[in-house]
């Protein structure tokens, strides 16, 4: 089995979205993501330096503060 290209798959993964979900919903599905920002490497070195307990404090501050808007 030969690999497909990156551009290939797109175009399959497209046909399978417009045959399942029609037209219209796939395109809503495809406009439903984002590319993000920021510098995911950058980002990555600094994470890898955190311990664990560090990491999931950051996490339960963020949640707390987005619960309480």
């Amino acid at each position: 089995m030969e690999a497909k290209t990156l551009n290939e798959i797109r175009i399959k993964g497209f046909q399978v979205l417009v045959k399942n979900l029609g037209p219209s919903d796939a395109i809503r599905f495809i406009q439903s993501y984002t590319h993000g920002s920021g510098d995911y490497t950058k980002e990555r070195k600094q994470w890898l330096t955190q311990d664990f307990d560090t990491i999931m404090a950051g996490i339960k501050e963020r949640r707390q503060k987005k619960s309480e808007k």
